[in-house]
């Protein structure tokens, strides 16, 4: 038999190589960035000068007046020449101007149910500090009026129907609207949030253009925004989810909530390994995270009731379950 002992190798010795002390990638030298979807947010959220808005109004007016004195010329010109084609030019035109003015209707309408949505969400917290049981029935009221139709949320529609006279109290009652008819939507917002946030996370990652990243971030957010208004109701055209959109970019700009901060990355298991890999897979976890946090600002700016009952979605858990499978937490 030998007598030799068997060897002992430390793998737990302080000075053993670990992955997470590894030395990162080499990379090109690139200048330090702040994140697309930052960017992006500020740029919807700059509100021009008054000098700004008087010239480009000055602009569009003179525009639309040229283009209005062009046409008539044109028409007035062509019954000149040739009545049957000049009749025919107007009435082309008299099409334009009608779908002109059906799609202004539109668009004010658009503006309207917003201001609505706006109106309901302010009596909610009104209602929830000092409100009584008949000041509910109101509110509940109106809201259903607001989601009547929609098959969605049919389901919440009969079940406060079929309830209304088992509530004795204002806190419950209003809490049982939240419940039964936004609990459903607030589903369908977030998966609207998860998928611009992986959208945007691949984009950032994948593509190394320059500035491609923030067209990609604004563009994802803008629809992303719209959507969900559509979800609450609010049916945005293109007057309104510029609107929406500059709302929710001024709310977080105004609360900070679009800066990064240090516990952004950490927040999500293996961002710190994934930037010390790559810088731009570092960065499509913090434009993700970045676009969650706008995701949820515009709930809460769509949403005609404030959290309450149901619990407010937090970004942690929004971006895991938006980057899990995309960026490997291995």
């Amino acid at each position: 038999m030998s007598d030799r002992k068997p060897v002992v190798i430390e793998l737990d010795a302080e000075d053993a190589p670990r992955p997470q002390i590894a030395d990162p990638v080499p990379e090109p030298d690139l200048p330090a960035t702040t994140p697309a979807v930052e960017v992006a947010t500020r740029i919807a959220a700059a509100r021009p000068s008054g000098l700004a808005r008087m010239f480009w109004g000055a602009l569009v007016s003179l525009v639309l007046f040229m283009v209005g004195v062009a046409a008539y010329d044109f028409v007035a010109g062509l019954l000149a020449r040739n009545p049957l084609l000049g009749y025919a030019a107007m009435g082309l035109t008299g099409v334009v101007v009608g779908l002109l003015l059906i799609l202004t209707l539109r668009e004010l309408a658009t503006l309207s149910r917003l201001s609505r949505i706006d109106g309901l969400r302010a009596e909610a917290e009104r209602l929830s500090s000092h409100g009584s049981l008949e000041d509910v029935r109101g509110f509940q009221t109106r809201i259903t009026r607001l989601y009547s139709g929609r098959a969605d949320v049919r389901w919440g529609l009969d079940e406060l129907q079929a309830r209304a006279g088992d509530v004795a109290d204002a806190e419950t009652r209003l809490a049982h609207i939240e419940t039964a008819l936004l609990a459903p939507l607030d589903e369908a917002a977030l998966k609207q949030v998860e998928a611009a946030s992986r959208q945007v996370a691949t984009a950032t990652a994948l593509v190394p253009l320059a500035l491609a990243d923030v067209v990609v971030a604004l563009t994802a957010n803008v629809r992303m925004i719209r959507q969900i208004a559509q979800i609450y109701g609010g049916r945005s055209g293109a007057l309104g989810a510029w609107r929406l959109t500059r709302a929710v970019a001024a709310h977080l700009v105004a609360t900070g909530a679009v800066a990064v901060g240090d516990d952004l990355i950490g927040s999500i298991a293996g961002g710190g390994v994934l930037s010390k890999v790559s810088r731009r897979f570092g960065e499509g976890v913090i434009n993700g995270a970045l676009t969650a946090r706008v995701g949820i600002a515009a709930i809460e700016v769509c949403r005609p009731m404030p959290f309450a009952a149901v619990d407010k979605p937090r970004v942690t858990g929004v971006i895991k379950r938006a980057l899990t499978g995309l960026f490997s937490q291995q």
